[in-house]
């Protein structure tokens, strides 16, 4: 079984005696059931430390794979990883350790850039809103052969407590002959969340990353805008779930990519 950390080492509000800022590691696994922590003045963070510091909280088991939200922190544990042979895996999901940070009072939010349009030669031929019960979602492109798919197994419904019958919206995206193209970047570029929103023009904008953010599409249509705030109110029905579906065309024939989403800060 893959063993897995969650870390973050960022300054704190705090000094210590001589005014230095503090740095504090906090290191945990999914459930809480294993936790560390430990300090150092400004001055003495860097990877070598972080290395010590791992080594450390166990060094007899070391995890295989290390889980970092943070971008400011995360060439730094890359570098301490590397030298112990850990994977770093960045990802927006680390739920266990963001509460332990909330415990904690230390705020969470990340400085994000402004969105980016997508690249033209990702351009889907056409996208449009859809909505599927939360029981065909991982039953139904679990099953099917699909190129690339991600489910996480903490965002399938059953896992949130959603009844089989919660509709969940999402977005799907024809790409005609650039389908697995398109499939295959939005891949690299690791989805987390389509969000609406409101303006002039109304947007889809896809998070992804640590804190990417991509201008899916722009639109004014007033029937297109009451379909996204439909998506919008079933997210609230839905704990935020949603999905991402690229495929050829509408023919329901083939599939090339499917995400299932929620926003994460």
């Amino acid at each position: 079984m893959i063993k897995i950390w969650q870390v973050d080492f960022y300054r704190r509000p705090v000094q210590d005696k001589s005014g230095q800022i503090l740095w504090e590691l906090l290191i945990c696994d999914a459930t809480r059931s294993f936790e560390y922590t430990a300090t150092c003045p400004q001055s003495a963070a860097n990877s070598h430390w972080l290395a010590t510091q791992i080594q450390l909280a166990d060094n007899d088991n070391l995890p295989d794979t290390i889980q970092v939200f943070r971008p400011q922190s995360l060439s730094l544990i890359q570098a301490a990883a590397n030298n112990l042979d850990i994977d770093v895996e960045p990802t927006r999901y680390t739920l266990a350790l963001k509460q332990w940070l909330e415990e904690k009072q230390y705020p969470l939010a990340l400085d994000k850039p402004p969105p980016t349009p997508l690249p033209e030669n990702l351009w889907g031929e056409e996208w449009r809103f859809a909505t599927l019960s939360a029981g065909e979602l991982a039953d139904v492109f679990a099953q099917r052969p699909i190129p690339i798919v991600s489910i996480p197994e903490f965002l399938k419904p059953i896992n949130l407590g959603l009844a089989s019958t919660v509709p969940v919206p999402g977005v799907i995206i024809y790409g005609g002959r650039k389908s697995m193209y398109l499939a295959r970047w939005l891949e690299e570029a690791q989805p987390v969340a389509l969000n609406y929103i409101a303006g002039e023009p109304n947007g889809l904008i896809l998070e992804a990353g640590l804190v990417d953010r991509w201008i899916v599409a722009t639109f004014e249509d007033a029937e297109v805008e009451a379909a996204a705030k439909v998506y919008q109110q079933r997210q609230q029905q839905s704990q935020g779930l949603h999905f991402l579906l690229v495929q050829p065309d509408d023919s329901g024939m083939t599939y090339t990519g499917f995400w299932l989403l929620r926003a994460e800060i």
